[in-house]
Formats: structure tokens, C-alpha cells, sequence
């Protein structure tokens, strides 16, 4: 089931590479062209083959905390998630507050892909140098209900755009973002290998100093990290 899924993110990912066609007559008009269709696995891995140049992008995790903290959060989550935006406005707040920022704890990011729009969150939130991505994170989460509210495709790339600049980025910059679709398989890529080797099916998941945890209250996180933090 899990093979069949990820099949399903290489198609999304192709898709979304050169997807995006801004017009110079109105900045704020998207239109989507789709790449032909690709219905199977062997398809996709086909395909992906003949893309080297995607194969070179390195996908670096997303982490805030001290590198050498006694415990590490691996967070599963996808941008288009209800699941994971409560996570991240509710909980992650006190676990940064209590864990992270105190160096006891370092939280590392995953993106998970279930549709088109969650990776072109990703993508834009990981835009430049990946300076902006816990920012631009927290925003995508805060108003996830609307920037996902929206009759067409061109509607949620605009709605995302509206984010990144409030984030302080420019369009030019969030275009060449949203068009690289060389990034686009890498990171589809990247999270193939590592759900498969974590066994991830469901968001938020949580992989705590190697052991996997389904989603919970900041009340279980804390007896989680504090147990550990207790056998150091």
C-alpha cells in the first residue's frame, strides 16, 4: 500500500515541475499546465531515470535545537495536514519553549506529501538558503484553512505567494521556487527513502531517539522526553 502511495507522490511531483505559468500582464493570474500523465510505478521510475539532474539536488532536514542535545524528534508532517497544523500551533510552541530552546532537545522536519498543494507548501517554505523555513512554516500552519480555501489551483499558488510575502520574499524569487521541478523529485525522492525506512503511514508521526510515536498531547511528549532525558 505504501509502494502504491509513493508512486502516487512521483506523479505529483512531476506534475508539479513546470507547472506554473505566471502571466505578465496580471501577477496575480497562475495558470497550470500538467505534464502527460503517468499512470504506473514503472512509468514513474522511468521517467525519474531519464531526470539526472534532479538526482544531483541534495534535501537537507529542517532542524532547530543544539546538534548535540541528548534527545531528537523527527517530526512526519504534511503542510496540508489538520492533524499537524494543530500540532504545530498547539503543541510544538511549548515543546520549543521547555526542550528546545533549553537544549535538551533537537527537532528535526520531514515533509510528508498526501497532494500537489502540500509539496508546493514545501517548496516555497524551503525557498533560498531554508532560512525562512520554520517561519514560513508557521505561517503555512496558522492559516492553513485559508491558504487551502480556494475553488482552483491557481487560487492556492496565489494564497501560498500571499505567505511568502509576508515572509519578506519576493515573487521573481518564489516563481523560481515554485518551477524547479528538478527540487520537486528530490524531495518526493528523499521522502520515499526515508518513510519507507521509518515505516511512516499516518501524520504527524514522530520517530524520538529511534523509536516511533504516533501523534500525541504535549502532556505524553513530555513524559516521552522526560523518561529519556532521565537515562542520560
Amino acid at each position: 500500500m505504501l509502494r502504491k502511495f509513493i508512486s502516487f507522490l512521483f506523479f505529483i511531483a512531476i506534475i508539479a515541475g513546470g507547472a506554473y505559468l505566471w502571466t505578465a500582464q496580471n501577477q496575480t493570474t497562475s495558470q497550470i499546465a500538467q505534464l502527460p500523465e503517468l499512470t504506473n510505478i514503472q512509468d514513474v521510475q522511468s521517467a525519474d531515470k531519464n531526470k539526472d539532474a534532479g538526482k544531483t539536488i541534495q534535501i537537507k532536514d529542517m532542524a532547530v535545537g543544539d546538534e548535540n542535545a541528548p534527545v531528537t524528534i523527527i517530526e512526519y508532517a504534511s503542510f496540508t495536514c489538520p492533524h499537524c497544523a494543530r500540532f504545530h500551533n498547539e503543541v510544538y510552541p511549548k515543546i520549543k519553549a521547555e526542550y528546545i530552546d533549553t537544549g535538551k532537545v533537537r527537532f528535526i522536519v520531514r515533509d510528508v506529501y498526501f497532494d500537489r498543494f502540500g509539496l508546493w507548501a514545501a517548496m516555497l517554505a524551503r525557498c533560498g538558503d531554508g532560512s525562512k523555513f520554520f517561519g514560513l512554516s508557521h505561517l503555512i500552519y496558522s492559516k492553513q484553512r485559508e491558504w487551502t480555501k480556494s475553488d482552483s489551483e491557481a487560487g492556492i499558488v496565489e494564497n501560498l505567494r500571499k505567505l511568502g510575502r509576508l515572509a519578506g520574499m519576493e515573487d521573481k524569487q518564489m516563481d523560481a521556487c515554485l518551477q524547479d521541478a528538478d527540487k520537486a523529485r528530490a524531495l518526493v525522492a528523499v521522502y520515499q527513502k526515508n518513510a519507507e525506512k521509518d515505516g511512516i503511514n499516518s501524520t504527524p508521526s514522530f520517530i524520538i531517539n529511534g523509536k516511533k510515536y504516533p501523534n500525541m498531547s504535549f502532556a505524553d511528549f513530555k513524559t516521552t522526553i522526560d523518561e529519556l532525558l532521565a537515562k542520560q
